[in-house]
């Protein structure tokens, strides 16, 4: 695949928001789940071992029986989600001067508009080519409204005079561990293709990207066993009602040059997506919450060390210092740096929140509603 593997970092949090506590750490590559040129190509080949499958074998030469019945999936069931997603997700070829690279996206709107990753289209907006394939096998060009590498996400317009079918929109907000989803995208470039599994963890700090995208980002992420691969990127992460919950954007790889699913995949929930992509869409541009510190891990593996705190910014008004271990945002733990950069940037400018820190001089914890400023 030509990327770079980037550490998880050695402090991640697994937690729903609810209190719950981590559990473990991810000692795997996370690497942006996008398909390049020279790498896995758009076709799969396929052998058949053993049997000539003539007639009288029970093989293909069998009779064809006219009596099964037409496919009508129960509501609830991964054919009915397969049927519902499917034409609101797009294969995506761009070509630039950096390379070829190839993604999905999901539609927003029946005039085009569609959410992507910005590791897809990035490449692009510097005079590259982008194409969108349907569902239904039509192309049409695209042309980048607004990227945003900070969070990930991008929205292209697809110059197309045919309305096309928006996806229903769902929240991540009361996602549960367990709960079953599928991600539909184009895997190797193979358009159309959904894989089912369940969330496997929430709020997942993820650091992805790599040299193929020039970026390096910290996701609040959606875990998930559902087979994501390079060109799944940008995708759809649905619930079992064929809602968006989140946009698949990497993937765990062992290193050594693998780049395929292991069982690890990882997208950007969609209320997160949604607020971005609607303010790329208005705008043209994105904001974020910050709190106003640089952190690393905190050296006993509990908390976000804060090194330096920005003057004016939401934490010195709220009486954070340097040295101080954040070890809490709201009811979710935090474990280190990456957990406290993805918690903050999974809310959104404005919004009040309670941090829990130990002092330098102190070990005994306090806690202070602190305001999220605003940053592009």
């Amino acid at each position: 695949m030509g990327a770079v593997p980037h550490q998880v970092a050695p402090s991640e949090q697994q937690n729903t928001g609810k209190g719950k506590s981590g559990r473990g750490l991810l000692a795997a590559g996370i690497v942006a789940a996008m398909l390049l040129s020279g790498g896995l190509g758009g076709w799969v080949g396929a052998s058949v071992a053993g049997g000539s499958g003539g007639v009288g074998s029970g093989g293909l030469g069998a009779p064809i029986s006219v009596d099964q019945p037409e496919g009508q999936a129960p509501d609830g069931t991964f054919q009915a989600v397969a049927d519902k997603v499917l034409p609101s997700v797009v294969s995506i070829d761009v070509r630039a001067q950096q390379g070829r690279g190839e993604g999905s996206g999901v539609i927003l709107t029946q005039d085009g508009l569609i959410i992507t990753n910005n590791h897809v289209v990035g490449m692009a907006a510097a005079g590259g080519q982008i194409q969108v394939r349907f569902d239904d096998g039509t192309t049409a060009p695209a042309t980048i409204v607004g990227t945003d590498p900070t969070t990930d996400i991008a929205v292209i317009k697809a110059e197309s005079s045919t309305p096309r079918t928006p996806i229903a929109l769902g929240t991540s907000a009361n996602l549960d561990e367990g709960q079953a989803v599928a991600a539909v995208g184009s895997p190797l470039g193979l358009s159309g293709t959904i894989t089912t599994g369940i969330v496997s963890a929430l709020n997942r700090p993820v650091r992805a990207g790599g040299e193929q995208s020039d970026q390096s980002t910290v996701i609040d992420a959606i875990q998930t066993d559902a087979a994501v691969n390079p060109g799944n990127s940008g995708g759809a992460l649905v619930n079992m009602n064929g809602e968006l919950v989140g946009i698949n954007s990497a993937i765990a790889s062992l290193g050594s040059g693998s780049s395929g699913s292991i069982g690890l995949g990882f997208a950007i929930p969609v209320d997160q997506a949604r607020r971005i992509a609607d303010q790329l869409i208005k705008q043209g541009y994105a904001t974020r919450a910050v709190i106003g510190v640089s952190v690393t891990d905190s050296p006993d593996g509990n908390g976000a060390l804060v090194h330096s705190v920005e003057p004016g910014s939401p934490a010195e008004r709220a009486g954070i210092k340097d040295g101080a271990v954040i070890t809490k945002v709201g009811d979710r733990l935090i474990e280190g740096g990456d957990s406290l950069v993805a918690a903050i940037r999974s809310l959104a400018p404005g919004d009040t929140i309670s941090v829990t820190y130990a002092a330098q001089e102190s070990e005994q914890p306090s806690t202070v509603d602190v305001v999220l400023g605003e940053a592009r």
